[in-house]
C-alpha cells in the first residue's frame, strides 16, 4: 500500500480559509460537510488540504507551517498580502544559502515564502 500525504489545517472559519489557501495554492474546492472544507490542486496532483472548524482561537506559533516556493519570492508575498495574507516580519530571512518571506494567514497561521532555488 502506498501512503500518501493529506493536511489538515484547525481554524475557526473554514470558508474565509478556503477563500484564501485556495488561490493561494492553487486548489479549488473539492467540497465540505460540517466544519470540515477539502481542497485539492486545480491541475495536477498534490497533497489535499482539509480545513478543519475548530472552537478554539490559535494561541502560539505553529509546530509544522507550509512553504510556498516561488522563484519570485517579494511579486509571490504580495499577491498572497492582496488575498489577506500580511508579512509578520518586514525583514526577508537567509539562512544556510536559503531565503524566505514569514507570513500568515487571515487566521495567523504562519507559512513561508521561499526562494525556488533553496527551499
Amino acid at each position: 500500500m502506498t501512503a500518501r500525504l493529506e493536511l489538515v489545517l484547525d481554524c475557526r472559519d473554514p470558508d474565509r480559509l478556503a477563500a484564501f489557501w485556495a488561490p493561494a495554492l492553487g486548489y479549488r474546492l473539492l467540497g465540505g460537510a460540517g466544519d470540515y472544507r477539502l481542497l485539492v490542486p486545480a491541475e495536477g496532483e498534490g497533497p489535499r488540504l482539509i480545513l478543519q472548524g475548530v472552537d478554539e482561537p490559535k494561541r502560539v506559533k505553529n509546530r509544522m507551517h507550509l512553504d510556498i516556493v516561488a522563484a519570485d519570492i517579494e511579486g509571490e508575498a504580495a499577491r498572497l498580502a492582496a488575498l489577506g495574507a500580511r508579512r509578520t516580519r518586514a525583514d526577508v530571512v537567509t539562512e544556510h544559502d536559503m531565503t524566505w518571506i514569514v507570513m500568515a494567514d487571515p487566521e495567523d497561521n504562519e507559512f513561508c515564502v521561499c526562494r525556488d532555488d533553496g527551499c
